[in-house]
């Protein structure tokens, strides 16, 4: 008699999310039907659906507002990313992103700004240059580079 050998094999594992794939922190996320009043603080990323009233304060995490979100706060994260509406000042220590259904009313401050077509903002900019730590360069100012395209730009970018 011979003895057959386990083929039992694990089980694969389930595709990661989309957000996982582009991010590979923890997320958390406030889901559509959430109403959030105060401080938001923490160590992971966070993705708001739903409504936050008060202060986020992220500083090395991303923040994205939904196309849901709505945002009464002033937001401090290392990037920020508006689909929804944002009604505060933003402080992104790398950069800020407006896609085209977001709106942004209030001031931001940032190393790098996009603003797509069909965007609305409403506020002043603030370009930072990165610290000689963060980059390794020491000289350079502000400049604003657009994307050449055939047809009109959606996106313009700032870098300091």
């Amino acid at each position: 008699m011979s003895t057959s050998q386990n083929t039992f094999s694990e089980p694969t594992p389930a595709a990661a999310p989309r957000n996982a794939v582009l991010n590979n922190q923890e997320q958390a996320t406030i889901g559509k039907s959430l109403i959030i009043k105060g401080e938001v603080t923490g160590s992971e990323s966070l993705y708001i659906d739903g409504r936050v009233e008060g202060a986020i304060n992220l500083p090395g995490n991303r923040v994205t507002v939904g196309r849901n979100g709505q945002v009464q706060a002033n937001i401090n994260a290392r990037e920020v990313v508006v689909l929804g509406k944002v009604k505060g000042n933003l402080t992104a220590s790398d950069r800020v992103d407006i896609r085209n259904e977001g709106s942004l009313t209030g001031d931001v401050v940032c190393q790098r700004i996009s603003i797509e077509d069909g965007a609305y903002f409403k506020g002043g900019i603030d370009i930072r240059k990165p610290t000689a730590k963060e980059t390794g360069m020491g000289n350079g100012a502000a400049k604003v580079e657009t994307t050449p395209t055939t047809e009109t730009p959606r996106t313009a970018t700032a870098t300091a």
